[in-house]
Protein backbone atom coordinates (compact mmCIF):
# COMPACT_ATOMS: atom_id res chain seq x y z
CA UNK A 1 0.00 0.00 0.00
CA UNK A 2 1.23 3.57 -0.84
CA UNK A 3 1.89 6.26 1.32
CA UNK A 4 -0.80 7.91 -0.47
CA UNK A 5 -3.39 5.05 0.44
CA UNK A 6 -2.38 5.15 3.72
CA UNK A 7 -2.73 8.76 4.95
CA UNK A 8 -5.99 8.92 2.62
CA UNK A 9 -7.38 5.80 4.75
CA UNK A 10 -5.82 7.45 8.18
CA UNK A 11 -7.67 10.59 7.38
CA UNK A 12 -11.07 8.46 6.56
CA UNK A 13 -13.55 10.42 9.06
CA UNK A 14 -15.60 8.19 11.38
CA UNK A 15 -19.14 7.76 10.48
CA UNK A 16 -21.43 10.58 12.49
CA UNK A 17 -24.80 9.16 14.31
CA UNK A 18 -25.29 12.76 14.51
CA UNK A 19 -25.65 13.04 10.36
CA UNK A 20 -28.96 11.37 10.91
CA UNK A 21 -31.90 13.96 11.11
CA UNK A 22 -33.67 12.25 13.60
CA UNK A 23 -31.28 10.63 16.00
CA UNK A 24 -29.54 14.46 16.01
CA UNK A 25 -32.66 16.20 17.06
CA UNK A 26 -33.71 13.42 19.80
CA UNK A 27 -30.90 13.58 21.14
CA UNK A 28 -31.33 18.09 21.09
CA UNK A 29 -34.47 17.68 22.20
CA UNK A 30 -35.89 17.80 25.95
CA UNK A 31 -36.45 14.24 25.72
CA UNK A 32 -33.39 12.37 25.63
CA UNK A 33 -32.47 11.42 27.88
CA UNK A 34 -34.92 12.46 30.44
CA UNK A 35 -37.82 9.85 28.95
CA UNK A 36 -35.41 7.31 29.73
CA UNK A 37 -33.86 8.62 32.82
CA UNK A 38 -38.23 9.51 34.09
CA UNK A 39 -38.58 5.33 33.17
CA UNK A 40 -36.11 3.95 34.25
CA UNK A 41 -36.47 5.78 37.77
CA UNK A 42 -39.92 5.00 38.52
CA UNK A 43 -39.17 1.72 37.95
CA UNK A 44 -36.13 1.56 40.23
CA UNK A 45 -38.68 3.19 42.98
CA UNK A 46 -40.77 0.19 42.69
CA UNK A 47 -37.69 -1.93 42.61
CA UNK A 48 -36.75 -0.58 46.21
CA UNK A 49 -40.13 -0.54 47.62
CA UNK A 50 -40.02 -4.60 46.78
CA UNK A 51 -36.71 -5.43 47.77
CA UNK A 52 -37.36 -3.38 51.47
CA UNK A 53 -41.29 -4.36 51.71
CA UNK A 54 -41.91 -7.26 49.62
CA UNK A 55 -41.57 -10.69 50.16
CA UNK A 56 -38.01 -12.27 51.74
CA UNK A 57 -38.06 -14.79 49.27
CA UNK A 58 -35.59 -13.88 46.71
CA UNK A 59 -36.90 -16.90 44.24
CA UNK A 60 -40.47 -14.75 44.61
CA UNK A 61 -39.18 -10.99 44.50
CA UNK A 62 -39.26 -8.83 41.82
CA UNK A 63 -36.87 -6.69 42.90
CA UNK A 64 -34.07 -9.21 43.51
CA UNK A 65 -35.08 -10.61 39.76
CA UNK A 66 -35.11 -7.65 38.13
CA UNK A 67 -31.53 -6.40 39.63
CA UNK A 68 -29.74 -9.42 39.95
CA UNK A 69 -31.11 -11.72 37.22
CA UNK A 70 -31.86 -9.12 34.95
CA UNK A 71 -29.77 -5.72 35.26
CA UNK A 72 -26.77 -7.12 36.32
CA UNK A 73 -26.41 -9.09 33.06
CA UNK A 74 -27.80 -6.93 30.70
CA UNK A 75 -25.57 -3.92 31.44
CA UNK A 76 -22.48 -5.19 30.57
CA UNK A 77 -24.12 -5.89 27.44
CA UNK A 78 -25.20 -1.62 27.51
CA UNK A 79 -21.41 -0.91 27.93
CA UNK A 80 -19.70 -3.19 25.24
CA UNK A 81 -22.64 -1.44 22.53
CA UNK A 82 -23.25 1.87 23.82
CA UNK A 83 -20.30 2.36 26.52
CA UNK A 84 -21.62 4.73 29.40
CA UNK A 85 -25.00 5.20 28.23
CA UNK A 86 -26.12 3.22 31.46
CA UNK A 87 -25.22 5.94 33.40
CA UNK A 88 -26.87 8.90 31.16
CA UNK A 89 -30.50 7.01 32.17
CA UNK A 90 -29.13 5.75 35.71
CA UNK A 91 -31.72 6.63 38.57
CA UNK A 92 -28.86 8.05 40.75
CA UNK A 93 -27.62 10.27 38.21
CA UNK A 94 -31.06 11.60 37.90
CA UNK A 95 -31.59 12.15 41.64
CA UNK A 96 -28.48 14.24 41.73
CA UNK A 97 -29.55 16.06 39.12
CA UNK A 98 -32.75 16.87 40.96
CA UNK A 99 -31.52 17.25 44.41
CA UNK A 100 -28.98 19.65 42.86
CA UNK A 101 -31.51 22.00 41.60
CA UNK A 102 -33.53 22.10 44.56
CA UNK A 103 -30.41 22.29 47.13
CA UNK A 104 -27.32 21.85 45.71
CA UNK A 105 -24.22 24.43 46.85
CA UNK A 106 -22.63 23.45 43.81
CA UNK A 107 -19.26 23.62 45.48
CA UNK A 108 -16.36 22.40 43.24
CA UNK A 109 -15.11 18.64 43.78
CA UNK A 110 -12.86 18.26 46.46
CA UNK A 111 -9.30 18.20 46.04
CA UNK A 112 -9.04 14.74 47.70
CA UNK A 113 -12.08 13.18 45.56
CA UNK A 114 -9.89 14.19 42.28
CA UNK A 115 -6.80 12.70 43.43
CA UNK A 116 -7.88 9.78 44.99
CA UNK A 117 -11.64 9.27 43.52
CA UNK A 118 -10.51 6.20 40.91
CA UNK A 119 -8.92 4.65 44.15
CA UNK A 120 -12.18 4.78 46.64
CA UNK A 121 -14.14 3.49 43.31
CA UNK A 122 -11.36 0.17 43.52
CA UNK A 123 -12.10 0.53 47.70
CA UNK A 124 -15.62 0.77 47.30
CA UNK A 125 -16.57 -1.98 44.36
CA UNK A 126 -14.28 -4.88 46.46
CA UNK A 127 -15.84 -3.64 50.13
CA UNK A 128 -19.31 -4.23 48.07
CA UNK A 129 -18.45 -7.44 46.70
CA UNK A 130 -16.99 -8.82 49.73
CA UNK A 131 -20.12 -7.41 52.25
CA UNK A 132 -22.45 -9.55 49.10
CA UNK A 133 -20.59 -12.68 50.24
CA UNK A 134 -20.47 -12.37 53.93
CA UNK A 135 -24.24 -11.07 54.79
CA UNK A 136 -25.69 -12.54 51.04
CA UNK A 137 -26.73 -8.94 49.52
CA UNK A 138 -27.82 -10.64 46.26
CA UNK A 139 -29.77 -13.74 48.08
CA UNK A 140 -31.55 -10.96 50.53
CA UNK A 141 -33.99 -8.84 49.07
CA UNK A 142 -33.75 -7.17 52.31
CA UNK A 143 -29.97 -7.09 52.00
CA UNK A 144 -30.18 -5.45 47.89
CA UNK A 145 -32.44 -2.97 49.21
CA UNK A 146 -30.72 -1.65 52.27
CA UNK A 147 -27.25 -1.23 49.88
CA UNK A 148 -29.55 0.59 47.43
CA UNK A 149 -30.79 2.80 49.79
CA UNK A 150 -27.07 3.48 50.95
CA UNK A 151 -26.61 4.25 47.83
CA UNK A 152 -29.24 6.91 47.54
CA UNK A 153 -28.14 8.40 50.58
CA UNK A 154 -24.78 8.69 49.39
CA UNK A 155 -26.14 10.71 45.97
CA UNK A 156 -27.94 12.82 48.51
CA UNK A 157 -25.33 14.05 50.41
CA UNK A 158 -22.68 14.60 47.98
CA UNK A 159 -25.66 15.96 45.69
CA UNK A 160 -26.48 18.61 48.41
CA UNK A 161 -23.03 19.68 48.61
CA UNK A 162 -20.86 19.54 45.72
CA UNK A 163 -21.57 20.39 41.67
CA UNK A 164 -22.21 18.14 38.94
CA UNK A 165 -22.47 14.12 39.06
CA UNK A 166 -19.46 14.06 42.23
CA UNK A 167 -20.43 10.76 43.56
CA UNK A 168 -20.99 9.44 39.95
CA UNK A 169 -17.19 10.54 39.26
CA UNK A 170 -15.43 9.94 41.92
CA UNK A 171 -17.42 7.42 44.25
CA UNK A 172 -19.91 5.27 42.32
CA UNK A 173 -18.48 1.92 41.90
CA UNK A 174 -20.72 0.59 38.91
CA UNK A 175 -19.15 4.25 37.54
CA UNK A 176 -15.73 2.55 38.16
CA UNK A 177 -17.00 -0.96 36.19
CA UNK A 178 -18.67 1.23 33.54
CA UNK A 179 -15.40 3.57 33.21
CA UNK A 180 -13.21 0.69 32.45
CA UNK A 181 -15.71 -1.63 30.31
CA UNK A 182 -16.42 1.41 28.25
CA UNK A 183 -13.23 1.82 27.18
CA UNK A 184 -13.60 -1.35 25.08
CA UNK A 185 -17.16 -0.28 23.72
CA UNK A 186 -18.62 0.30 20.71
CA UNK A 187 -18.92 3.73 20.84
CA UNK A 188 -17.76 6.73 21.17
CA UNK A 189 -18.38 10.45 21.35
CA UNK A 190 -15.55 12.89 20.40
CA UNK A 191 -15.36 16.79 19.42
CA UNK A 192 -13.95 17.19 15.98
CA UNK A 193 -10.63 19.10 16.39
CA UNK A 194 -10.11 21.65 13.72
CA UNK A 195 -13.83 23.45 15.06
CA UNK A 196 -12.50 22.77 18.77
CA UNK A 197 -9.59 24.22 18.16
CA UNK A 198 -11.41 27.84 17.35
CA UNK A 199 -14.08 27.17 19.74
CA UNK A 200 -13.98 29.85 22.29
CA UNK A 201 -17.37 28.98 24.27
CA UNK A 202 -15.86 26.02 25.76
CA UNK A 203 -20.00 25.48 25.96
CA UNK A 204 -19.47 21.75 26.17
CA UNK A 205 -17.96 22.47 29.45
CA UNK A 206 -19.98 25.22 31.09
CA UNK A 207 -22.88 24.75 29.72
CA UNK A 208 -25.60 27.48 28.81
CA UNK A 209 -28.44 29.18 30.00
CA UNK A 210 -30.82 25.91 29.30
CA UNK A 211 -28.54 23.18 29.83
CA UNK A 212 -25.95 21.78 32.37
CA UNK A 213 -22.33 21.74 31.35
CA UNK A 214 -20.91 18.07 31.18
CA UNK A 215 -21.89 16.55 34.21
CA UNK A 216 -18.89 14.57 34.39
CA UNK A 217 -16.55 17.37 34.16
CA UNK A 218 -15.25 16.48 30.55
CA UNK A 219 -13.39 19.12 28.31
CA UNK A 220 -14.51 17.18 24.53
CA UNK A 221 -11.90 19.45 22.99
CA UNK A 222 -9.49 17.25 24.85
CA UNK A 223 -11.23 13.86 25.52
CA UNK A 224 -9.60 10.69 23.92
CA UNK A 225 -11.25 8.31 26.02
CA UNK A 226 -14.60 6.78 26.69
CA UNK A 227 -14.20 6.14 30.29
CA UNK A 228 -16.04 9.16 31.82
CA UNK A 229 -18.39 10.09 29.09
CA UNK A 230 -22.13 9.20 30.14
CA UNK A 231 -23.45 10.03 26.25
CA UNK A 232 -25.97 12.89 28.09
CA UNK A 233 -25.72 14.60 25.51
CA UNK A 234 -25.16 17.46 27.29
CA UNK A 235 -22.38 18.50 25.05
CA UNK A 236 -24.64 18.11 21.76
CA UNK A 237 -26.60 20.09 23.01
CA UNK A 238 -25.03 23.30 23.80
CA UNK A 239 -22.26 22.76 21.29
CA UNK A 240 -22.76 26.04 18.89
CA UNK A 241 -20.55 24.88 16.40
CA UNK A 242 -21.58 21.55 15.54
CA UNK A 243 -18.40 19.85 16.70
CA UNK A 244 -19.45 16.84 18.59
CA UNK A 245 -19.94 13.16 16.39
CA UNK A 246 -20.84 10.29 18.18
CA UNK A 247 -19.41 7.29 16.09
CA UNK A 248 -19.69 3.56 15.93
CA UNK A 249 -15.79 2.27 16.16
CA UNK A 250 -14.25 -1.29 16.62
CA UNK A 251 -14.42 -2.68 20.23
CA UNK A 252 -11.30 -2.12 22.33
CA UNK A 253 -9.84 -0.09 19.77
CA UNK A 254 -9.31 2.88 22.90
CA UNK A 255 -7.40 0.45 24.65
CA UNK A 256 -4.73 0.22 22.12
CA UNK A 257 -3.39 3.96 22.45
CA UNK A 258 -4.25 5.22 25.70
CA UNK A 259 -1.97 8.34 26.12
CA UNK A 260 -1.70 8.38 29.71
CA UNK A 261 -2.44 5.28 31.42
CA UNK A 262 -2.45 4.88 34.65
CA UNK A 263 -1.49 2.86 37.51
CA UNK A 264 -5.33 2.96 39.47
CA UNK A 265 -6.86 1.87 36.04
CA UNK A 266 -4.85 -0.69 35.85
CA UNK A 267 -4.70 -2.22 38.90
CA UNK A 268 -9.11 -1.99 38.60
CA UNK A 269 -8.85 -4.17 35.79
CA UNK A 270 -6.81 -6.68 37.86
CA UNK A 271 -9.11 -6.47 40.38
CA UNK A 272 -12.32 -7.15 38.52
CA UNK A 273 -10.75 -10.39 37.09
CA UNK A 274 -10.16 -11.32 40.52
CA UNK A 275 -13.70 -10.70 41.55
CA UNK A 276 -14.89 -12.93 38.37
CA UNK A 277 -12.96 -15.64 39.78
CA UNK A 278 -14.32 -14.68 43.25
CA UNK A 279 -17.58 -14.48 41.68
CA UNK A 280 -17.50 -17.93 39.90
CA UNK A 281 -15.96 -19.97 42.63
CA UNK A 282 -18.12 -19.32 45.87
CA UNK A 283 -21.18 -20.52 43.49
CA UNK A 284 -19.66 -23.52 42.70
CA UNK A 285 -19.85 -27.10 44.35
CA UNK A 286 -15.56 -26.95 44.88
CA UNK A 287 -16.45 -24.16 47.23
CA UNK A 288 -16.78 -25.66 50.25
CA UNK A 289 -13.66 -27.83 49.72
CA UNK A 290 -11.25 -24.92 49.29
CA UNK A 291 -13.25 -23.56 52.66
CA UNK A 292 -12.09 -26.74 54.15
CA UNK A 293 -8.80 -26.10 53.19
CA UNK A 294 -8.44 -23.00 54.23
CA UNK A 295 -10.28 -23.84 57.61
CA UNK A 296 -7.72 -26.59 58.46
CA UNK A 297 -4.88 -23.53 57.59
CA UNK A 298 -6.46 -21.38 59.71
CA UNK A 299 -7.81 -23.97 62.67
CA UNK A 300 -11.42 -22.26 62.44
CA UNK A 301 -14.64 -22.89 60.56
CA UNK A 302 -15.51 -19.45 60.89
CA UNK A 303 -16.70 -18.33 57.55
CA UNK A 304 -16.11 -14.85 57.78
CA UNK A 305 -12.14 -15.10 58.45
CA UNK A 306 -11.72 -18.02 55.81
CA UNK A 307 -13.70 -16.48 52.75
CA UNK A 308 -11.78 -13.34 53.65
CA UNK A 309 -8.57 -14.81 52.86
CA UNK A 310 -10.32 -16.95 49.90
CA UNK A 311 -11.04 -13.07 48.69
CA UNK A 312 -7.89 -11.42 49.20
CA UNK A 313 -5.83 -14.33 47.50
CA UNK A 314 -8.07 -13.71 44.45
CA UNK A 315 -7.65 -10.16 43.96
CA UNK A 316 -4.20 -10.31 44.73
CA UNK A 317 -3.57 -13.33 42.61
CA UNK A 318 -4.32 -11.19 38.96
CA UNK A 319 -1.96 -8.72 40.37
CA UNK A 320 0.78 -10.62 40.81
CA UNK A 321 0.54 -12.34 37.94
CA UNK A 322 0.39 -9.45 35.94
CA UNK A 323 3.26 -8.21 37.96
CA UNK A 324 5.20 -11.19 37.28
CA UNK A 325 4.64 -10.94 33.61
CA UNK A 326 5.78 -6.95 33.36
CA UNK A 327 8.81 -8.14 35.32
CA UNK A 328 9.59 -10.89 33.00
CA UNK A 329 9.31 -8.76 29.94
CA UNK A 330 11.41 -6.46 30.96
CA UNK A 331 14.58 -9.32 31.76
CA UNK A 332 13.73 -10.72 28.33
CA UNK A 333 14.32 -7.22 26.82
CA UNK A 334 10.75 -5.92 26.03
CA UNK A 335 11.73 -1.76 26.17
CA UNK A 336 9.86 -0.18 29.22
CA UNK A 337 10.23 -0.22 32.78
CA UNK A 338 8.39 -2.74 34.99
CA UNK A 339 5.80 -0.61 36.14
CA UNK A 340 5.27 0.69 32.78
CA UNK A 341 4.50 -2.41 31.60
CA UNK A 342 2.32 -3.31 34.58
CA UNK A 343 0.35 -0.35 33.69
CA UNK A 344 -0.18 -0.23 30.04
CA UNK A 345 -0.77 -4.14 29.46
CA UNK A 346 -3.09 -3.74 32.62
CA UNK A 347 -5.81 -2.30 30.22
CA UNK A 348 -5.14 -5.51 28.06
CA UNK A 349 -6.98 -7.08 30.71
CA UNK A 350 -10.39 -5.24 29.97
CA UNK A 351 -11.77 -7.38 27.36
CA UNK A 352 -11.26 -10.80 29.56
CA UNK A 353 -12.89 -8.83 32.60
CA UNK A 354 -15.75 -7.80 30.11
CA UNK A 355 -16.11 -11.32 28.52
CA UNK A 356 -15.75 -13.12 32.42
CA UNK A 357 -18.84 -11.14 33.74
CA UNK A 358 -20.25 -11.17 30.45
CA UNK A 359 -20.16 -15.16 30.36
CA UNK A 360 -20.92 -15.41 34.73
CA UNK A 361 -24.38 -13.76 34.19
CA UNK A 362 -25.48 -15.33 30.79
CA UNK A 363 -25.94 -18.15 32.84
CA UNK A 364 -27.79 -16.56 35.33
CA UNK A 365 -30.14 -14.75 32.89
CA UNK A 366 -30.67 -17.74 30.50
CA UNK A 367 -31.20 -20.32 33.42
CA UNK A 368 -33.54 -18.06 35.85
CA UNK A 369 -34.74 -15.47 33.41
CA UNK A 370 -38.53 -16.20 33.60
CA UNK A 371 -38.25 -15.52 37.71
CA UNK A 372 -38.53 -12.00 35.79
CA UNK A 373 -41.88 -12.77 33.97
CA UNK A 374 -43.77 -14.24 36.82
CA UNK A 375 -42.64 -12.15 39.91
CA UNK A 376 -43.85 -9.35 37.44
CA UNK A 377 -47.37 -10.82 37.07
CA UNK A 378 -47.09 -11.30 40.58
CA UNK A 379 -47.37 -7.56 41.20
CA UNK A 380 -50.46 -7.11 39.46
CA UNK A 381 -51.63 -10.09 41.82
CA UNK A 382 -51.46 -13.18 38.69
CA UNK A 383 -50.14 -16.07 40.11
CA UNK A 384 -47.55 -17.74 37.95
CA UNK A 385 -44.57 -20.13 39.61
CA UNK A 386 -42.80 -22.74 37.72
CA UNK A 387 -39.99 -24.85 39.06
CA UNK A 388 -38.50 -24.40 35.24
CA UNK A 389 -37.30 -20.53 35.50
CA UNK A 390 -34.82 -21.54 32.57
CA UNK A 391 -34.52 -20.42 28.73
CA UNK A 392 -31.54 -23.28 28.02
CA UNK A 393 -29.91 -25.93 29.49
CA UNK A 394 -27.09 -25.46 31.72
CA UNK A 395 -24.65 -27.40 28.81
CA UNK A 396 -25.76 -25.00 26.15
CA UNK A 397 -25.11 -22.08 28.21
CA UNK A 398 -21.46 -23.58 28.90
CA UNK A 399 -20.90 -22.99 25.29
CA UNK A 400 -21.91 -19.74 24.88
CA UNK A 401 -19.44 -19.14 27.84
CA UNK A 402 -16.63 -20.39 26.28
CA UNK A 403 -17.48 -18.78 23.33
CA UNK A 404 -17.79 -15.50 25.03
CA UNK A 405 -14.42 -16.20 26.58
CA UNK A 406 -12.65 -16.91 23.69
CA UNK A 407 -13.64 -13.10 22.00
CA UNK A 408 -12.50 -11.99 25.38
CA UNK A 409 -9.18 -13.63 24.93
CA UNK A 410 -8.91 -12.66 21.29
CA UNK A 411 -9.62 -8.55 22.14
CA UNK A 412 -7.21 -9.01 25.07
CA UNK A 413 -4.38 -10.46 22.84
CA UNK A 414 -4.52 -8.23 19.82
CA UNK A 415 -4.96 -5.26 22.88
CA UNK A 416 -1.22 -6.48 23.67
CA UNK A 417 -0.31 -6.17 20.19
CA UNK A 418 -1.61 -3.41 19.50
CA UNK A 419 -0.15 -1.87 22.96
CA UNK A 420 3.52 -3.45 22.15
CA UNK A 421 4.46 -1.79 19.05
CA UNK A 422 7.52 -1.49 20.75
CA UNK A 423 8.75 -4.79 20.88
CA UNK A 424 8.58 -7.71 18.63
CA UNK A 425 6.07 -10.80 19.52
CA UNK A 426 8.77 -12.81 20.69
CA UNK A 427 9.32 -10.13 23.71
CA UNK A 428 5.32 -9.44 23.65
CA UNK A 429 5.02 -14.13 24.33
CA UNK A 430 4.42 -13.29 28.49
CA UNK A 431 1.94 -11.12 28.18
CA UNK A 432 0.02 -13.57 25.39
CA UNK A 433 0.60 -16.17 27.39
CA UNK A 434 -0.50 -14.30 30.36
CA UNK A 435 -3.92 -13.21 29.12
CA UNK A 436 -4.38 -17.13 28.09
CA UNK A 437 -3.54 -17.79 31.10
CA UNK A 438 -6.73 -15.81 32.85
CA UNK A 439 -9.18 -17.34 29.86
CA UNK A 440 -7.88 -20.86 30.66
CA UNK A 441 -9.29 -20.18 34.25
CA UNK A 442 -12.26 -19.35 33.62
CA UNK A 443 -13.03 -21.65 30.90
CA UNK A 444 -12.19 -24.45 33.58
CA UNK A 445 -14.49 -22.55 36.43
CA UNK A 446 -17.51 -22.40 33.69
CA UNK A 447 -17.09 -25.92 33.03
CA UNK A 448 -18.39 -26.69 36.09
CA UNK A 449 -21.73 -26.43 38.06
CA UNK A 450 -22.73 -23.43 38.81
CA UNK A 451 -25.69 -22.59 41.57
CA UNK A 452 -28.43 -20.35 41.04
CA UNK A 453 -29.16 -16.65 42.58
CA UNK A 454 -33.02 -16.78 43.02
CA UNK A 455 -33.74 -20.60 43.03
Amino acid sequence: MSVTQNKLKSSKKPFNLLSIPFIKRFIQSKWYPGLFQWIVLMVFSVIVFELVAGTVNPSRNFGTSMTWVLWWPIVPVVFLLLGRFWCAVCPFGKLSDIIRKVLGSEKPIPKFLKKYGIWLIDLFFIIITWSDHIWGIVESPRGSGYLLLFLVTMVVITSVFYERRTFCKTLCFLGGLAGNYSRSGALELRGTPEICKTCKSQSCFKGNEKVEGCPMFQFVRTMDSSADCNLCGNCVKTCPNHSIRISPRIPTSELWGIKKPKLEHAVLAAVIMGIVFVQNITMLEIWEDILTVIGSVTGTENYTINFTIAFIISMILPIALLFGTAKLATVIGYPNKVKDNFVQMGYAIIPLDLAGHLAHNLFHILTEGKAVWYNTLGLFGFSAISTNLGFAEPTTVQIFQYMIILFGLIGSGYTVYRIGNKGTLKKLWPFFTLMLLLAAINIYLFSLPMAHRVH
